[in-house]
């Protein structure tokens, strides 16, 4: 009898991984380090390409070299550690605004997809609530006009 395969992890957030690379970036760890650390406690293929960009950043390979292949989430996070590696800047900072960033833009996106809920669902919301407007409010109020004014 086969063993139940696990189930596949989901792609994590890239501002979710960028936040926890500030996270140990602001403790004190080196880049490659700090890659290899939160890919191994991520999982799933984004933890993966982690772990094999800071291997292969420690090992003394190159940026590009240690970033191809990398699915949409680790690249954002070698988009974001880019400049940092290559002038030797403090990459906190540059972290943290990608993040910031793509949470606006989340928020952004977000908002425009209710805005245009809302609009979508007024008429099939007009087509229920009118003819209920008018059988139980209008109707009635006709109704006992009508008698009053004994036709």
């Amino acid at each position: 009898m086969p063993e139940p395969s696990a189930p596949p992890v989901p792609a994590a957030d890239a501002a979710f991984l960028l936040d926890l690379c500030a996270a140990a970036v602001g403790a004190g760890a080196a880049l490659p380090r700090t890659l290899a650390v939160v890919g191994r406690h991520l999982g799933g293929l984004d933890g993966d390409a982690l772990v094999r960009a800071g291997t292969t950043l420690e090992l003394g390979g190159a940026w590009d070299l240690a970033w191809a292949g990398a699915p949409h989430g680790a690249t954002v996070v070698g988009d974001a550690l880019a400049t940092a590696w290559q002038a030797g800047a403090s990459p906190g900072p540059q972290l943290r605004a990608v993040s910031a960033r793509l949470r606006r833009e989340r928020r952004a996106r977000v908002r425009a997809a209710a805005g245009a809920l809302s609009v979508r669902l007024t008429l099939p919301l007009a087509a229920c609530f009118l003819p209920a407007f008018v059988l139980l409010g209008l109707v009635p109020v006709v109704m006992g006009l009508a008698r009053g004014l004994a036709w």
